[in-house]
């Protein structure tokens, strides 16, 4: 008795796929708003972040290159770090105020949200 070797272990085998190959086809559509159509909230926070406060702005709907963007202009008018997560911005410390400045002077339409 000979041992063979599969050849198709190396190779890729898919049982049931429902869309294709095309993985672009399931990935959400993001429609490009302008920023005056756009509502956004920003807000201070603290919770989940062992008591350190960073600002939240939400409410983008826009591509995450222009969200990058964005985002690297308010972290050098704010002289602070931040991230992108999920659609929001998040700047690290209390910038609620100046980012809300900000944000109007760049077109968009926000608003200060909780207390």
């Amino acid at each position: 008795m000979s041992k063979r070797k599969s050849s198709n272990s190396s190779q890729k085998r898919v049982a049931y796929q429902e869309f294709g190959s095309n993985p672009a086809a399931t990935e959400r559509a993001v429609q490009e708003l302008p920023p005056n159509q756009q509502n956004l909230r920003v807000q201070a926070s603290r919770k989940g972040r062992k008591g350190k406060t960073v600002t939240v702005i939400s409410g983008f709907q826009c591509k995450p290159d222009t969200l990058t963007q964005l985002l690297k202009q308010l972290k050098t008018k704010c002289g602070s770090g931040g991230t992108v997560k999920d659609d929001t911005l998040e700047i690290q410390g209390d910038h609620a105020h100046k980012l809300l400045e900000i944000l109007t002077q760049l077109g968009y339409k926000a608003k200060i949200s909780g207390g």
